[in-house]
């Protein structure tokens, strides 16, 4: 038995992707191998981040109700999505709290490894959440080890990033309580030709991301993208990359229109929206988190870039329509 728990705004690529290969199993194997339910928390239709509502079997006190009765599902998994923030509740940390003693397998689709870190399900293991919340994460739960990978199982917490990863993950259930002839015949179904492993990259390789192919200023960028919190200086990335001030310069300019310390500060920007888009940490956090050393001149670049301040940024997030992806 399989317990699906949607919460509002949740993702229906993630859950559809999570169920379909189950009832796929079902008819391949031609018996009933897997049973599933679906929760919300007042049982009531949950809505999708697209606008569909579902039917749900029964509320998060029902579930709890029902383990601690002995009806125990092998499987616990959250489905969220868009402002996965706020669908964060006490009874559902309670429900999860409770699946994890009773040694059920937790689990959390799209972004729905947020809710499990809030429940404190995920410290020191290995999880992974859609590419663009894992600034957001990392800042929040740093003690949770995040990974943009496509799924991760660490000690009977599963987590996926959402979309067609969770077809991955299920897959990867599948096949270690089945066989890897069950896992092709429902890939032969689903018309996708392998099961990508956990470390597949969940987002386009920079190269195909900027259309550039020159190794040398793709190694740069990785060197940005990864030093955000403490930029470092161009001699810093000179001295890395063995090019001078002015190769790079020219590599730049060259093939993305600007300079090299632009291009830094676009991409720490960019972060800088992220972490106001999709948490509440004080914006002189968010200005330190991305390499500002002083709030004025963070809302003074990102004013700049995007003609609005920080402050109204956080200001206009209810009127997002969709700030993470789910696909």
């Amino acid at each position: 038995m399989i317990t699906f728990v949607l919460v509002e705004n949740f993702s229906m690529i993630a859950f559809a992707t999570a169920i379909e290969p189950l009832r796929l199993a079902n008819r391949q194997s031609g018996q009933t191998v897997y049973r599933w339910r679906v929760i919300s928390g007042d049982g009531e239709p949950a809505t999708a981040s697209n606008g569909v509502a579902l039917n749900v079997d029964g509320t998060y006190e029902d579930e709890t109700r029902r383990i601690q009765s002995g009806e125990a599902p092998d499987y616990l998994l959250v489905c969220s999505g868009v402002d996965v923030e706020r669908a964060d509740s006490r009874a559902l940390r309670s429900l999860l709290r409770q699946a994890e003693r009773r040694d059920i397998r937790v689990g959390g689709l799209c972004t729905a490894a947020w809710l499990l870190a809030r429940a404190g399900l995920l410290e020191d293991r290995r999880c992974a959440i859609h590419w663009e919340l894992l600034a957001a994460f990392q800042e929040t739960f740093p003690d949770a080890d995040v990974h943009a990978d496509l799924f991760e199982d660490d000690d009977g917490v599963l987590t996926c990033a959402g979309g067609t990863a969770s077809l991955d993950m299920m897959l990867h259930i599948i096949g270690a309580d089945h066989d890897e002839a069950l896992v092709s015949r429902i890939c032969e179904q689903c018309l996708t030709d392998r099961v990508r492993g956990p470390h597949d990259r969940q987002r386009l390789p920079l190269r195909a991301r900027l259309g550039v192919h020159n190794t040398k200023l793709l190694f740069v960028i990785e060197l940005m993208e990864s030093n955000i919190a403490d930029p470092l200086s161009m001699e810093d990335i000179a001295d890395a990359t063995g090019l001078s001030r002015r190769q790079i310069e020219r590599l730049f300019t060259h093939n993305l229109g600007r300079s090299p310390a632009r291009y830094y500060l676009e991409v720490r920007l960019d972060r800088a929206r992220h972490l106001l888009i999709q948490t509440t940490m004080p914006i002189i956090e968010v200005a330190v988190a991305c390499g500002f050393v002083s709030a004025s001149h963070f809302s003074r670049c990102y004013r700049e870039l995007y003609g609005r301040s920080p402050q109204a940024e956080r200001q206009n997030r209810d009127q997002l329509t969709d700030p993470l992806p789910t696909s």
